[in-house]
């Protein structure tokens, strides 16, 4: 993973816990848990998929689905 790379998932990672605590009203480690353990965040990951350059806003679409079915579509 290249250094720009690195920069935008951590940027997208710190933006979809903010997203998670605020909609949830959970703590950051509760929020961080949420984000590290779904499949987005594995996808994100993947630089293969191109997630991590998408906006924060779009992740976070699919990130709120997912918490809310239990499933990634």
């Amino acid at each position: 993973m290249s250094i720009e790379e690195k920069y935008l998932t951590n940027k997208l990672t710190r933006d979809l816990i903010a997203y998670v605590m605020e909609d949830f009203g959970v703590t950051m480690t509760e929020a961080m848990s949420m984000v590290y353990y779904s499949e987005l965040y594995a996808k994100i990951l993947d630089t293969e998929t191109g997630l991590y350059y998408q906006s924060s806003g779009y992740n976070y679409e699919m990130l709120k689905r997912e918490l809310q079915t239990g499933t990634f579509v």
